[in-house]
């Protein structure tokens, strides 16, 4: 399918790794100029740029100035901004509520959220200008479903999925869609760095974190496929939306989980 995405701009959060990382390499595949934004930049994020139009911006995204500085030398690069990807965000595993901080609530919502509210208030200015352009959410399921496990970013979540329909109310008919992608489990870091989620589901189960992964994780959240998303699943479904192929899609939520929610 052609996604008639050569030659645009964009701008891409948290693209150092797991669904950032796919999210810009599929971008660029596409001839898309990509400004990756994040803390630091890694080795697979550092190949790409050698071998795409891929500008690696080393920005703070949890700060009040990081996503405007972002977003600033977006613009400056390359003169216009037609897709912004909020996908920056963290969680770490909750033993229970009555023991996250305010300070862990605050580094949440800071990262999770207000990062994308940040992003959004700075590109819109030149996403309104480009005409037919495009913001893509990167929520997750746990903003429809609650977990005590990660209680502050499930709530963070929530939060952005509902900014995400505010903004195409106001925006899509200015000409700027927007829609968020919810993803259930993939494999990324987020799951499979040391001391993140497969370890913590593997301690509790008594395993190893690749069991966990594979089996343990499917099972017990239901997913009826039987296997967690893959990173490139989640970033194809992006690049679609981002895209005038899905012109007539706006304030949508897409989840992608291997059929893990059941409700209608």
């Amino acid at each position: 399918m052609e996604l008639h995405l050569q030659g645009k701009v964009a701008v891409v959060t948290g693209a150092s790794k797991g669904i950032g990382l796919a999210v810009a390499e599929g971008l660029a595949r596409e001839g898309v100029k990509v400004v990756a934004g994040s803390r630091t930049s890694t080795p697979e994020l550092d190949a790409l740029a050698v071998n795409h139009d891929i500008t690696v911006v080393p920005v703070d995204l949890s700060t009040p100035e990081g996503p405007e500085t972002l977003i600033r030398q977006a613009a400056e690069r390359h003169g216009r901004i037609d897709l912004l990807v909020n996908n920056v965000g963290v969680a770490e595993p909750r033993e229970s509520f009555l023991k996250v901080t305010d300070e862990q609530w605050q580094n949440v919502f800071g990262l999770t959220f207000f990062s994308a509210v940040r992003a959004s208030r700075a590109a819109l200015p030149h996403l309104l200008q480009a005409g037919g352009a495009a913001i893509v959410n990167i929520s997750s399921v746990n903003a429809q479903l609650p977990f005590p496990m990660v209680v502050d970013y499930s709530a963070a979540k929530a939060a952005l999925t509902n900014l995400n329909k505010a903004l195409s109310e106001e925006f899509a008919p200015q000409g700027v869609r927007v829609n968020a992608v919810s993803p259930g489990p993939v494999r990324t870091p987020f799951w499979t760095a040391p001391g993140g989620f497969a370890d913590a589901t593997a301690a509790a189960a008594g395993t190893t974190a690749q069991e966990a992964l594979d089996v343990i994780v499917p099972q017990s959240m239901g997913i009826t496929l039987g296997r967690i998303t893959e990173a490139h699943e989640v970033a194809d479904l992006v690049l679609f939306l981002a895209s005038p192929v899905a012109g007539n899609i706006t304030g949508a939520e897409i989840v992608i989980d291997g059929g893990q929610i059941k409700t209608l």
